[in-house]
């Protein structure tokens, strides 16, 4: 379950306990209601009326975005921002007011993006908390060093900020956890491994931080870890024996734009419920696991930018709809057969495989649903002729540096096609008008020639052709 669906979740039991609790009109307790209206003060922009019908005097049980269960006393503040759309959202700073909210089990302040300020400290003063969302919004400096003082604390969702410095010792004072989100911060120093005695933990993120070190040997008690995320970090050497405990639970491992090394390590076959496995950017090597053909769940496979060797296993599986092999020190000669054979592949990117087949070869099974495509730097030969023809949704297709040879004047561009890049290849003719709908080109280094069509690249998306001529480039000779 990611951080939407954790969300989602938590606020489907959130409308039906408010629904619960519009069943007995509760008055406000006066501690409750001034500590609101402080908060209100806070809020410098409402642009979407959340606030709107907190008023003084009125009871803030019936508050939009709080909830009062079978007592005066808040117990739930709910009130989401639009991640997408930060303009409606709330701006402003946390008031430490809300200490004063002492029943508070849920508290969802999440996603507005223009919440400012230190961490939150009067979270502290709240002991029955269970749930904290603070997420996507702009607090800053570091997190307590005892947060550990939360002992009821289920769910924290902290990503999306720009919190420093270290994670806290006492976080593994918060033996109740099951979903920790540090990730998308400024956070420094080693993971601790303290964390180890988070043994409920089923969602574990940290990534998009600048943690560094080895990642440390604390998966041996995580027997329901379903997602763990330590990407996007500085993490050096290999990985830990201890992370074959999660084999049995884990859907989702994202360890990719880190420093890891070493080779995948054989127990990967024991991962047999994985959908989702990205070990790119790094610097594994050696060969891929034959064990590999276990995981017959994957959705998503990204290996990309290693230091993999042949062979790649032949995997039994159709259920992959992204792919990305490239940038490794394979030499695959064709795209592989189970590739091909993929019955609702989006996103396939092959680049720098040592594919050396004919393009006039390639008959995948279902081309209509590629969206991505990434073939370049290859020893691709033939026309893309036919294989557009049987594409409908395609958006991007990147194919440089082959030996594509056809006429491009007889392509005919997939009406949903935004970028496409043919440069360093053996394409001649003319150049289609209908490049002028693209939103990203790139045909240089080619055997183009004639006229150009009226677009808005710059010359460096048709340099060194034949005999290209018109803006950009030289004007025509008459």
């Amino acid at each position: 379950m990611n951080s939407f669906s954790a969300t989602l979740f938590i606020f489907s039991i959130i409308i039906f306990l408010q629904c619960l609790s519009s069943t007995k009109a509760a008055t406000c307790h006066p501690d409750d209601e001034a500590s609101l209206l402080a908060f209100k003060s806070g809020i410098t922009q409402d642009p979407s009326g959340m606030l709107s019908s907190w008023k003084k005097g009125t009871s803030c049980c019936s508050w939009k975005g709080v909830i009062c269960l079978n007592s005066d006393r808040v117990t739930i503040l709910e009130l989401v921002g639009f991640l997408k759309k930060p303009e409606r959202s709330l701006s402003g700073t946390l008031s430490p007011s809300l200490a004063k909210l002492k029943h508070l089990n849920v508290i969802s302040l999440g996603d507005h993006g223009n919440i400012t300020g230190s961490f939150p400290k009067f979270l502290l003063q709240l002991p029955k908390l269970r749930y904290v969302d603070i997420q996507n919004n702009r607090l800053s400096g570091p997190l307590p060093a005892n947060i550990g003082v939360l002992s009821m604390l289920e769910e924290i969702f902290f990503s999306g900020n720009k919190f420093t410095g270290s994670i806290p010792n006492s976080i593994s004072n918060l033996t109740r956890l099951s979903y920790l989100f540090l990730g998308g911060n400024l956070l420094t120093g080693t993971i601790p491994f303290e964390i180890a005695k988070l043994k409920f933990l089923q969602n574990l993120n940290l990534g998009g931080n600048r943690l560094s070190g080895t990642i440390p040997d604390i998966f041996e008690s995580m027997t329901l870890l379903k997602f763990l995320d330590l990407s996007r970090n500085g993490f050096s050497g290999e990985l830990p024996p201890s992370i074959v405990s999660v084999a049995p639970t884990l859907l989702a491992l994202e360890l990719s734009q880190n420093n890891l090394s070493g080779t995948i390590p054989s127990y990967i076959s024991r991962f047999n419920r994985l959908e989702k496995l990205n070990l790119s950017k790094n610097r594994f090597s050696g060969v891929v696991p034959k064990g590999f053909v276990n995981l017959t769940n994957l959705n998503n496979l990204d290996l990309s930018h290693n230091l993999l060797t042949d062979q790649f296993p032949e995997l039994i599986i159709n259920t992959i709809e992204y792919l990305d092999l490239s940038y490794n020190q394979f030499q695959l000669e064709t795209i592989p057969k189970w590739v091909t054979s993929l019955p609702s592949i989006f996103l396939l990117k092959l680049a720098k495989c040592g594919i050396k087949m004919s393009l006039d070869n390639w008959k995948p099974a279902e081309p209509l649903y590629f969206h991505y495509i990434d073939l370049s730097r290859n020893e691709i030969s033939g026309s893309l002729e036919r294989f557009l023809n049987q594409t409908e949704y395609l958006l991007e297709l990147r194919v440089a540096g082959n030996k594509l040879r056809f006429d491009m004047g007889n392509l005919t561009f997939p009406r949903t096609l935004k970028t496409l890049d043919l440069s360093r290849n053996l394409v001649y003719g003319k150049v289609p008008a209908t490049v002028a709908g693209l939103q990203r080109l790139n045909i240089s280094q080619n055997h183009l020639c004639g006229e150009l069509p009226t677009t808005k690249f710059p010359a460096s998306a048709f340099a060194g052709n034949d005999c290209l001529c018109g803006s950009p480039l030289s004007p025509c000779k008459v």
